[in-house]
């Protein structure tokens, strides 16, 4: 794993998180129905988690030595709530598989500080994925 290389794959995870903040604001804007109120905590909770993310990723690659992308990966277009949480719950076992992914090739490149940050992540996604997935259990159709 060569240095270039682990600054574009972090800036593919930076994508993906500033997408992840989108997806929260916008499907906190869009939940309806009776449960809208714990949608929206729901969702609002998670920002700061996604935040925190992209504000290590966006460090962690300056001081390797890159540039930051600005740009969000695409967000996916979800009109009802269950669409909402089966996406948010798409986009956070994505994040777990590469965030997993990441901290081996941190481990490879011999960042051991940046493999444990990435574990840690993988820990909050983990959590994300799992709260999603228990939402979703006796969701109505």
């Amino acid at each position: 794993m060569d240095k270039q290389k682990l600054i574009d794959l972090l800036n593919e995870d930076l994508a993906n998180e500033f997408s992840a903040i989108i997806q929260y604001l916008t499907y906190a804007a869009k939940a309806t129905g009776p449960y809208r109120p714990q949608l929206v905590s729901f969702f609002m909770a998670e920002v700061p988690d996604e935040q925190g993310h992209a504000t290590f990723l966006s460090n962690k690659i300056v001081a390797l030595g890159g540039e930051p992308v600005t740009k969000p990966a695409p967000v996916p277009v979800a009109k009802t709530n269950k669409e909402m949480l089966e996406a948010i719950q798409a986009a956070e076992r994505r994040a777990v598989k590469g965030y997993t992914e990441r901290a081996r090739q941190a481990d490879e490149f011999g960042d051991k500080g940046l493999a444990v940050q990435l574990e840690d992540m993988v820990r909050d996604e983990s959590g994300h994925a799992e709260e999603t997935e228990r939402i979703l259990r006796d969701w109505p159709l």
